[in-house]
């Protein structure tokens, strides 16, 4: 097979891939969207703010189609959450063949661990942070005011809480990666804490809303998730002037390219 034919093969496969991944979505998202619902699934994403305002109160739509068009994108985001194991499983999939073994024993963990991660970061804004920071702000509003949040602002606002502590759950991943990549030694990552306690909380100030609160529970998971990392990287670090590659023969040359075919045919 030629360089060009192996290139639009694998051109197919990740089109595949991709349709299979996308197919799994839809299928999650036009089953929620029916049972139980695009509004009772915006109304849990909403639960923790509706049950800090005020009795009687609720959010508005300022816009047209906004009281249809949020509940959808919210339904949107959780379908991807649900599928997102058999989307991770196409990627793992395409990519295997590809990989040697040792390659494999360290990418597959890491995939798992940080779409875990991700989705515990999630988590902990969602049931954890966001009752709190509610609460703290609603009690500082003034007694002439009657809060109405606006729905698209909201989704706004979720979005980038659990983006922030999605990716600030990912540091102990990241800290084993270059830990193991021997881009810095556990001696190095030790020597930078100050550097990184300061910048958590500049991250922190920057990405949350302009409370104590919020700011705090996102700086303080960011410190003690770099300790873990530096805890996990002494397991993982690589060694001085030591390497995970060397050059290999034309026999194992061979016999890792039939391996990858094999490899190929099996997850198709």
């Amino acid at each position: 097979m030629s360089a060009q034919d192996t290139f639009i093969s694998h051109l197919i496969e990740l089109r595949d891939r991709l349709l299979r991944s996308i197919v799994a979505i839809l299928v999650v998202f036009l089953v929620l969207f029916f049972y139980p619902g695009a509004g009772a699934i915006y109304d849990f994403l909403a639960a923790p703010l509706m049950q800090a305002l005020p009795d009687g109160a609720k959010m508005i739509a300022t816009g047209v189609i906004t009281p249809f068009l949020v509940p959808v994108k919210v339904t949107a985001m959780v379908a991807f959450m649900v599928a997102l194991p058999y989307v991770l499983f196409q990627v793992w999939a395409f990519v295997a063949p590809g990989l040697y073994a040792h390659e494999k024993k360290l990418v597959l963990p890491l995939v798992v661990a940080s779409t875990a991660l991700f989705l515990l970061g999630i988590a902990f804004a969602y049931f954890f942070v966001f009752g709190k920071v509610f609460t703290f702000i609603n009690q500082f509003a003034p007694k002439s005011i009657t809060p109405a949040p606006d729905i698209e602002a909201y989704l706004g606002f979720v979005l980038t809480m659990f983006i922030a502590f999605g990716l600030t759950f990912e540091i102990p991943v990241a800290v084993v990666v270059l830990a193991r990549m021997g881009v810095v030694s556990v001696e190095q990552l030790k020597q930078a804490r100050p550097y990184v306690i300061v910048g958590a909380f500049v991250v922190a100030a920057i990405v949350t809303p302009p409370d104590v609160v919020s700011q705090l529970m996102l700086a303080i998971p960011m410190v003690l998730l770099y300790e873990l990392g530096i805890i996990l990287a002494r397991f993982v670090a690589r060694p001085a002037g030591a390497t995970d590659h060397r050059s290999l023969t034309n026999a194992e040359m061979e016999a890792e390219l039939d391996r990858a075919d094999a490899e190929r045919e099996r997850l198709k």
